[in-house]
């Protein structure tokens, strides 16, 4: 019995090291080092696995950081330090009703096997200048980011459902004077909250992404990322200067996307995949006044070839919106081609939205003489808008789903079915479909004949 009750005190007294006893090593000021209990001299008992085969949460070292004074207390290096310190099996807390303020770009390229448990706030600072002059830069689109998160089997979570991370996004709405990153003049630079690139099995899930200054989340190079129980929003305090370009999810170059039991309240796409995205899911997700669950845009640069495939999008709830299920690839003199194939919309709610189902392969902004001269030449095939319904806002007449495929690239296999989707202007609502090749399962009409 007494060999037994000293291992109990042994074991109790490695559970939670300080800086000065942790074998020698440096801990900063605050933080502390607690042992996993496998590693514990307690009995063990079998190991549990997580989804990629490794230590659930409690079978982990845990360490855990001081948390900032105030909003310029910046805790860069010590975050840093906790996950260098978690790497390969480690997990890292950032604790409930606590703030973590980042002031510097942090490459996390690093991790493997790792957990970052969010039940406090991980906010970043304002500092316009500094970070425009620091930060990670992506050509596509002129993107920045304050942190690059990227290696294998990473998972960002909150326990308690209370975790934040926040972009602290008002300064930088108030600074950018109505200047979106497709304008070509632009160079105030705002950067996305989230960003992943050359990452593998990636979980993001419980935690809520806070006034980004620009896209929330951007995948980049990315094989296998999950994002559950998630909720967006980007809200402005000043009614002058509203959030611009704030979507929820971007993608570039990714295999596995997927999305989950969310919410999203931004002014721009709610999820929006762009070029050489495949094998997408979502299902239970809600959007309010964004511009639509997006298939790209695509096309954008000269000669390069783009595409999205296999994707699946069901249980959607769209209100208040600019669009609803949208289709986008950009036409000009100066632009690429591809394809999106093998997408299907199932059992969608679109409320109060200007173009409840639009396939828009004029993008971004080009006149209709322009886009006739030089039309979109990516390809459209294989779509389906199953069971959907809901309301349009009245903006654009009784058209209440808008199919214009561009006479540059082929339209094929476009299937409507069971579209119940009304106009406050009036019915019967119309559905324009133009270029496409065959049946599209319910009546249409060409755009010359539809309301203005």
């Amino acid at each position: 019995m007494r060999s037994i009750s000293v291992l109990l005190a042994l074991a109790a007294s490695l559970t939670s090291v300080s800086a000065s006893t942790f074998n020698n090593d440096f801990i900063p000021a605050g933080a502390s080092v607690q042992v996993a209990r496998s590693d514990s001299l307690l009995p063990r008992k079998p190991r549990e696995k997580d989804n990629w085969g490794n230590a659930v949460a409690h079978d982990r070292k845990k360490i855990t950081i001081r948390a900032s004074k105030n909003d310029t207390d910046d805790i860069s290096d010590e975050f840093l330090w906790a996950l260098k310190k978690a790497n390969n099996g480690g997990l890292v807390h950032l604790k409930k009703n606590h703030k973590y303020v980042i002031g510097k770009k942090l490459d996390l390229s690093f991790l493997k096997d790792v957990y970052v448990n969010i039940d406090g706030e991980l906010k970043y600072t304002n500092d316009i200048k500094y970070w425009q002059a620091n930060n990670f830069y992506y050509p596509f689109q002129k993107s920045i980011t304050f942190t690059v998160w990227g290696g294998k089997d990473v998972k960002i979570y909150s326990d308690s459902g209370t975790g934040v991370i926040n972009g602290n996004g008002q300064a930088w709405w108030d600074g950018f004077s109505g200047a979106e990153i497709l304008d070509p003049n632009n160079v105030f630079y705002r950067p996305i909250l989230f960003l992943t690139d050359n990452a593998t099995n990636i979980e993001i899930s419980g935690l809520h992404l806070k006034d980004s200054p620009c896209w929330t989340t951007f995948l980049v190079r990315t094989k296998n990322v999950i994002f559950d129980n998630i909720y967006i929003d980007a809200v402005s305090t000043n009614a002058s200067s509203l959030p611009k370009n704030t979507d929820g999810f971007d993608s570039l170059n990714v295999d596995g996307l997927t999305v989950t039991n969310t919410r999203v309240n931004v002014g721009d796409d709610c999820f929006s995949p762009k070029p050489n995205t495949t094998n997408i899911f979502v299902k239970n997700l809600w959007c309010n006044g964004t511009h639509g669950v997006s298939m790209g845009s695509i096309g954008q640069y000269p000669g390069v070839k783009d595409y999205i495939s296999n994707a699946w999008i069901e249980n959607v709830t769209l209100l208040n919106g600019q669009n609803g299920a949208r289709l986008k690839a950009w036409a000009g003199p100066d632009v690429g081609y591809g394809y999106i194939d093998n997408v299907t919309y199932k059992d969608i709610i679109i409320e109060n939205t200007d173009a409840p189902v639009v396939l828009d392969q004029c993008y971004f902004n080009i006149n209709e003489t322009t886009c006739a001269k030089y039309p979109s030449k990516v390809n459209i095939t294989n779509v389906n808008f199953i069971n959907i319904s809901g309301s349009s806002s009245g903006k654009n007449g009784r058209v209440v789903a808008d199919l214009t495929c561009s006479p540059g690239a082929t339209c094929d296999g476009i299937h409507l079915e069971n579209i119940n989707i009304t106009s406050p202007a009036g019915s019967p609502p119309q559905i324009v479909c133009e270029n496409i090749t065959g049946d599209i399962g319910v009546d249409c009409i060409p755009a010359s004949e539809a309301d203005d």
